[in-house]
């Protein structure tokens, strides 16, 4: 069994003319949803083996605050090809990964990461899917189980929609 976690990078600044995309920097709602994200992996023991991050600021800076969340944090690998990556390039990544991660979390961007959640799932909670099919928001986390022994094996609609949560989700829920 395996366990994958895609995470979206949090809420950061709009692009600025003669700054690149990649150094955009998170804003203080970003910078507060990230750690929310993290306490509700934590609590809900989403621990993944090995974290794949994208190269950009704001991915990194996702990951430094959801990190924290965990006592003892899983290593990190910084890919550069996780920027701006389409289905089939985090699909290529995901299947270089090897056996030894069970659970996997990857930090990137959209449109990729939401349209690589989508094709991964072939069953779990309808109304989540539809809202996942919607929009996959700064700082959502999309949780998929897959029957699988190996990410070598991973292909389209192999996975089970485990959870889709967000910080809008999650401060609506302790309300």
């Amino acid at each position: 069994m395996r366990k994958l976690m895609l995470l979206r990078h949090a809420k950061s600044e709009w692009s600025q003319p003669g700054k690149p995309d990649r150094d955009r920097a998170l804003v203080r709602h970003g910078r507060a949803a990230a750690p929310t994200i993290g306490a509700f992996m934590a609590r809900h023991a989403l621990l993944p083996d090995l974290a794949l991050c994208s190269t950009a600021k704001r991915a990194r800076d996702t990951w430094g605050l959801v990190a924290k969340a965990f006592p003892n944090p899983p290593p990190a690998r910084f890919e550069e090809r996780l920027y701006g990556a389409g289905p089939d390039t985090l699909l290529d990544v995901l299947r270089e990964t090897g056996c030894d991660a069970h659970s996997l979390l990857v930090i990137g961007h959209n449109p990729g990461l939401q349209d690589f959640a989508v094709k991964l799932i072939a069953s779990g909670d309808i109304a989540e899917r539809e809202q996942l099919r919607e929009k996959l928001p700064t700082a959502g986390l999309v949780v998929i189980d897959f029957p699988l022994d190996d990410w070598g094996k991973l292909h389209p609609h192999a996975g089970r929609l485990d959870r889709f949560v967000t910080p809008r989700s999650l401060a609506a829920a302790t309300d």
